[in-house]
């Protein structure tokens, strides 16, 4: 899977997350948390959409860092560096 085909599935899940309800257009250079105001339980919540969203996609805890969340594009670049659907299609 490509990166820009991650972004699309990271911005569908962030409209259920966020019950299409944010203002801001997401973008990949949009802050998770400052530009749509994630929490941490928002942040599990997007990692479990998203998990529903993409087939073969499984996030490892371990691996994950603050850094992953600062925009789309780096928790795109974590998906593509370290799951299978970045890695291996």
């Amino acid at each position: 899977m490509e990166k820009a085909q991650i972004i699309e599935k990271i911005k569908t899940a962030l409209e259920e997350v966020l019950n299409n309800e944010q203002s801001v257009e997401i973008q990949e250079n949009t802050t998770l948390f400052f530009d749509l105001h994630l929490d941490s339980t928002s942040v599990i919540e997007l990692l479990m959409v998203l998990e529903d969203l993409v087939e073969g996609l499984s996030f490892n805890p371990e691996t994950l860092e603050p850094d992953h969340f600062q925009t789309v594009g780096t928790l795109a670049d974590y998906v593509m560096n370290n799951t299978a659907v970045g890695s291996h299609e």
